[in-house]
């Protein structure tokens, strides 16, 4: 991979787990108009984390309803090379799979490179950073979830920022690509936060669909926050 440089500065990608899912297309449509270029999805098993979410038939309906946007698909299941190819099939842009999952990481990533799609590995809170470095030359994301998940609303857990800031160093010092996602807790106290420490996608969901306020407008408050700490909005 060649060396990353943040041409564009950090971003919010809103999560539709907190978004209507009566009227997940308007909801996409209402971020897409506010500029945002991904959306987060959060597929959840009931087993690997103890909430259920949508599966791969709604992804493909998603996909149908919205042609554009780069739809960040992050499999937080038990056997997440079982439902990959559905989801890649869907039209999943990005799959990321937890370490905690996966037992032979190498052959993951190579199964996930053969569907057309892009690769991400994802760390829960307690997970140490370490056990990502023999594939981070060979990833396109790392997540750090700084929430344990399952559900959206939660506060952030404040020591994950280490993790953030541990993958900036290791990316900056071995001159790699791979973006940087937090996901959890991400509001407009927070975003400057994790942006500062080095994340490159921020994942919001009740931060951006919180019935407060317009989707548009709870996007522009998150990026001025963001762009208060870093100089990039």
């Amino acid at each position: 991979m060649s060396q990353y440089a943040r041409t564009e500065g950090p971003f919010v990608n809103p999560s539709l787990l907190s978004a209507d899912f009566a009227n997940l297309k308007r909801e996409m449509t209402r971020c897409q108009r506010a500029k945002c270029r991904w959306i987060h999805l959060d597929i959840m098993d009931g087993h690997f984390v103890p909430n259920l979410t949508i599966g791969p038939i709604v992804v493909k309906w998603l996909r149908a309803a919205n042609a554009r946007l780069f739809f960040d698909t992050h499999l937080m299941i038990e056997d997440p090379l079982k439902f990959a190819p559905e989801f890649a099939k869907a039209g999943a842009s990005l799959i990321t799979v937890h370490q905690e999952t996966v037992e032979d990481m190498d052959r993951a990533i190579r199964f996930l490179r053969r569907l057309g799609v892009q690769v991400g590995v994802c760390i829960k809170p307690r997970t140490p950073v370490e056990t990502l470095r023999p594939f981070l030359k060979r990833i396109d994301l790392a997540l750090v979830m700084s929430v344990e998940p399952g559900f959206g609303g939660q506060e952030m857990i404040p020591q994950t920022l280490h993790k953030v800031r541990e993958l900036s160093l290791l990316r900056e010092d071995a001159r790699l690509a791979y973006k940087i996602e937090i996901d959890g807790g991400i509001n407009c106290q927070t975003i400057g936060l994790a942006a500062a420490a080095g994340a490159d996608v921020l994942v919001a969901g009740s931060a951006v669909f919180n019935n407060a306020a317009p989707v548009a407008e709870n996007l522009r408050a998150l990026r001025a926050a963001m762009g208060a700490a870093t100089g990039k909005g």
